[in-house]
């Protein structure tokens, strides 16, 4: 699996962002400079989170974004869906009989199934608010 330089930048970004309050909105030059990110960049991302509902946006002088959710209910997997980064360890596992000819006899299609449902439940179970206190699942067993 390999996450994006656009997957980071939006953790990072929507980490940033909930590290500056939720009082006012932060503007994507704020969250650029403090994360050396390309501000045309950010803007991109944050238009993909906010469709998605992660943020939302805040019109006029003193505008900029916000989180649309408590950070203890943003779920990493949250944000990666929002920008399009499927996480997904093979072709095989996004769907099948169109991307696999060889889809339904493969016996080693349901190793890449299982692996990316780790990840994937992973990623599901981690929130903003544990990033933010550090406080990550250590052990693999998702159940």
């Amino acid at each position: 699996m390999r996450i994006t330089t656009k997957g980071r930048y939006a953790v990072r970004a929507i980490v940033q962002l909930a590290m500056q309050g939720t009082e006012k909105p932060v503007s994507i030059r704020k969250i650029s400079e403090l994360e050396n990110i390309s501000a045309e960049f950010l803007e991109q991302i944050f238009f993909k989170l906010r469709k998605g509902g992660v943020i939302n946006s805040v019109r006029g002088p003193g505008g900029g974004f916000k989180l649309n959710k408590e950070a203890k209910e943003i779920t990493i997997a949250e944000i990666f869906d929002a920008v399009g980064e499927g996480l997904l360890l093979s072709p095989c596992v996004e769907d099948s009989p169109k991307t696999c000819e060889r889809f339904s006899e493969c016996i080693v299609n349901q190793l890449w199934n299982n692996s990316y449902l780790h990840f994937r439940g992973y990623f599901e179970k981690t929130t903003l608010e544990d990033v933010l206190k550090g406080n990550f699942k250590k052990s693999l067993d998702m159940r």
